[in-house]
């Protein structure tokens, strides 16, 4: 089940939670997986015969959730929100989550002091949620809404292109009904060590056509089956990405999942 974005809702009917900066992942029979299906490694936990929704998150040295700091190789934490019982309600799988002997994000149920919160503390974001919903796997529910302090978003990767140094940007979209639409050049915030990592798979993953529907750069185009989280200061009404900044791979999330939401 995932969240869509906008702005949080405020009343009784729903419960609010800090958005990790980490990655999603199942915790099923002793073994994490990522919402694409990879096994991710996670800390030795014992199987509690329901599967467990929650984050693999690493923290800094002051405390707070850093992906930086699980680029670092900092072993991470799993922070478990839920279960994955579809006939329960929210309010009722959060009773039988804190039955468990795991670490579990705190729910709150003041909204705007958890969203103050937060941004004191320098999270990404709070995800707001309705107390009588249902687990939806797979699902973008109106039930889960997130608010982002920063703009965030994930795409996928069309294509590429040479600059200063070999890996120079990404060309990356994401999909509507049409199919893959593309979105810009992200040039920013790629490292050498990114470079390293990323361009021996795009050679991979070759082809000679564009993958984008309609009109994009000319690059060195791709099979769009790599996801990367992109920041970025705004989308322009031609849906263009300005300012954008890459941070990070996410081999947690199918090409499917970056749909655009407007």
């Amino acid at each position: 089940m995932m969240a869509t974005s906008g702005v949080l809702p405020r009343g009784p009917e729903w419960a609010y939670e800090v958005k990790w900066d980490g990655f999603r992942a199942i915790l099923a029979e002793g073994r994490y997986h990522g919402r694409s299906g990879l096994q991710l490694s996670g800390p030795k936990l014992p199987d509690f015969g329901v599967p467990v929704d929650g984050e693999l998150v690493a923290f800094d040295s002051r405390g707070l959730p850093s992906f930086n700091a699980m680029q670092q190789g900092t072993p991470p934490s799993f922070i478990a929100f839920d279960i994955v019982v579809p006939d329960l309600s929210y309010e009722k799988r959060r009773e039988l989550l804190e039955e468990l002997d795991l670490t579990i994000s705190p729910r709150f149920s003041d909204g705007a002091a958890t969203e103050a919160a937060a941004k004191e503390l320098g999270l990404e974001g709070v995800v707001a949620k309705r107390l009588s919903s249902l687990y939806r796997p797979g699902v973008r529910s109106p039930d889960w809404i997130k608010s982002k302090f920063v703009h965030t978003d994930d795409f996928v990767i069309g294509g590429w292109r040479p600059g200063a140094r070999k890996l120079g940007a990404l060309l990356v979209g994401s999909y509507t009904s049409d199919g893959l639409s593309y979105r810009g050049k992200v040039g920013g915030g790629i490292t050498a060590g990114t470079e390293a990592l990323l361009l021996p798979v795009l050679k991979e993953l070759s082809r000679s056509d564009s993958p984008f529907t309609g009109p994009a750069e000319a690059g060195n185009y791709v099979e769009p089956l790599l996801v990367v989280e992109v920041r970025y200061g705004e989308l322009t009404p031609d849906r263009r990405l300005r300012f954008p900044v890459f941070m990070r791979l996410r081999p947690d999330k199918l090409p499917t999942e970056c749909i655009d939401e407007s």
